[in-house]
């Protein structure tokens, strides 16, 4: 029997959930409620599609240029976004991750990043998923299995879908005080700027109407519970949310802007992350990984 190309795929299901995950990068190729997309999937067998369901890993978004400078040495990782020149999602999204957990309603993945020119660190990654009554919950573990300090981040990539329509249909809560504005063409890390008054200002429920995203929030409020939760609802009532902890200070959004009518805007990005983009140069928020230590992180998906 041929495996997909987009890997080995793993079926959870608990009460009126249902998710597929996908083995290569482990990702997540479709998400259900009551038959209701609460993400953009894609097929089994085809390369996936803009990133989507993505584990985001050493580093979520860009590193620009593809270059840093890591403990004195600079580092040139490959440009896999040639159209702007930057490293972008990390180096584990092609990676056929491998199941070390197994149940009716859980997988969990794990594969091994290892160290390669641009960084040159071995990093064992685990993606645990796991479906409930509140949702489907991804926790992402990494742990320094080399000799030397590595630099880390990580985030998911899925396209959430609130209902019927499009992006430009639904009404977007964004609990986040300012944006991290990029250059038009290249998308490189300006300055950080309040949202209070502007076009990002989804503090309160807001139509996305036509605005265009592809932006790293921060200052995120958090409720009692030390969590930030992203809220898309439809016009008809229906909706997602994306709930997540004090791991991840910022979340990238993004409208999935598309040249193709057919793709254009089918979905929103909301990517938590552990550091802004381009944090290996910046090093805001980004976590250094001893030999031997771990850093996880985790968020919850779940319909309205």
């Amino acid at each position: 029997m041929s495996i997909p190309i987009s890997g080995t795929h793993y079926g959870l299901t608990a009460g009126d959930y249902h998710a597929t995950i996908a083995s290569v990068g482990a990702s997540l190729r479709t998400l259900e409620h009551r038959g209701r997309p609460l993400v953009v999937p894609f097929d089994a067998d085809e390369v996936r599609p803009a990133y989507r369901g993505a584990t985001l890993a050493p580093w979520p978004n860009r590193v620009v240029d593809g270059r840093y400078t890591f403990d004195g040495v600079e580092q040139q990782l490959p440009l896999t976004e040639p159209a702007r020149g930057h490293a972008l999602h990390g180096l584990a999204t092609w990676l056929d991750f491998e199941p070390v957990d197994r149940a009716a309603d859980s997988v969990t993945l794990v594969a091994t990043i290892q160290a390669q020119d641009g960084y040159p660190h071995r990093v064992e990654v685990a993606v645990a998923f796991s479906l409930d009554e509140a949702g489907l919950h991804t926790t992402v573990t990494a742990t320094n299995a080399g000799t030397s300090r590595a630099p880390w981040g990580t985030g998911p990539h899925p396209y959430l879908v609130a209902g019927e329509g499009r992006v430009d249909d639904w009404t977007l809560t964004l609990p986040a005080d300012s944006v991290l504005t990029v250059t038009e063409d290249r998308l490189i890390p300006v300055a950080l700027e309040e949202v209070a008054g502007g076009g990002f200002d989804f503090r309160s429920p807001r139509a996305i109407a036509d605005t265009f995203i592809d932006h790293a929030f921060t200052g995120l409020h958090r409720g009692d519970d030390g969590t930030t939760t992203v809220t898309l609802r439809a016009p008809e009532g229906t909706g997602v949310e994306m709930v997540w902890d004090t791991a991840c200070p910022w979340v990238q959004v993004h409208t999935a802007d598309r040249d193709i009518p057919a793709l254009n805007r089918l979905g929103l990005a909301v990517e938590p992350m552990t550091c802004p983009p381009d944090a290996f140069n910046s090093g805001t928020d980004l976590v250094i990984l001893e030999p031997g230590a771990s850093a996880g992180a985790g968020w919850t998906i779940r319909a309205l």
